[in-house]
């Protein structure tokens, strides 16, 4: 690794092998990249992309979650910068200059999300959480500038590693979905402002990160339920899981679920996490 190397790239794969390609390609060359292995089908394919883009792979022997993934990324970097960048997301050209010299701009900032774009050419903004009043709600689409934001989205964003560090990384009781918003919160109430950096852009693929299936859908579902009644009572929402639950239900009678196996699943799996949460079990349970 250079010593001019100011950014560790952290990235979290689950039989991400269509994706992981263009992601590794995207990276400027020297740049240290940590693809953290969450148990995939096939860790040779991973560890054979790996060494030809002089990544480094650490593998664990079962899915541990997304945010303890990244917090054991996370923890063998030594730059002053961490990149968490998804699997199928990719960086453009620039985008990682950019965002460090964001980074020197805004002294006081904490952490940064570059514009993302979706696959489709649609504009990504993360605009509001499900743990944050709506009065603090952004609009649809891009600033049209360098601005401070309210919330950040993990699928690419840059952090001051003793920032991340002094709060002790992503919460590891959340195994997915609500762990981003969660480490924005807690970035924003303690070390500093979160940032939105016009000029340095990502792709993102999206849904490309893991397989497609009922099952996938039931899995990812059931932890989404899960980690919002987590979140929400950790943030001090009283109400938040009765209303995810309540969601929950409402979206079970929708027609399409008649038709659609994988929605059906996803619906079910939902309505599981948020009692799951209520009743305190196993987040690693389905």
């Amino acid at each position: 690794m250079s010593d001019t190397c100011r950014t560790t790239i952290v990235s979290v794969c689950y039989n991400s092998l269509a994706v992981l390609p263009a992601m590794l390609a995207s990276v400027p060359a020297g740049v240290p990249v940590i693809l953290v292995d969450n148990a995939s089908a096939d860790p040779d394919g991973v560890r054979k992309l790996a060494e030809a883009a002089d990544a480094r792979v650490i593998r664990n022997a079962a899915n541990r979650g997304f945010g303890v993934a990244c917090n054991i990324g996370a923890a063998e970097a030594s730059t002053e910068f961490l990149l968490f960048l998804n699997p199928d997301a990719a960086l453009e050209s620039g985008c990682l200059e950019g965002l460090e010299a964001a980074m020197d701009r805004f002294p006081q900032a904490s952490a940064l999300n570059p514009r993302i774009t979706e696959a489709d050419g649609r504009a990504y903004f993360k605009r509001r959480s499900v743990l944050l009043p709506r009065r603090e709600h952004m609009p649809r689409g891009w600033p049209e500038a360098d601005r401070e934001v309210s919330v950040l989205s993990g699928a690419a964003l840059m952090v001051r590693r003793a920032d991340f560090e002094a709060l002790g990384g992503f919460d590891p009781k959340i195994f997915l979905y609500h762990e981003d918003d969660d480490l924005s919160l807690r970035l924003r109430a303690e070390r500093g402002p979160l940032m939105f950096i016009r000029g340095a852009a990502v792709r993102h693929a999206g849904g490309g990160s893991s397989p497609r299936s009922a099952e996938m859908a039931a899995f990812k579902a059931w932890h989404m339920g899960r980690s919002r009644v987590y979140a929400a009572r950790k943030h001090g929402l009283r109400w938040g899981g009765v209303v995810a639950a309540m969601a929950g239900i409402a979206q079970m009678a929708l027609p399409w679920n008649i038709v659609s196996r994988r929605q059906l699943h996803k619906r079910y799996g939902f309505v599981r996490g948020v009692f799951s949460g209520y009743l305190g079990a196993d987040q690693n349970v389905q």
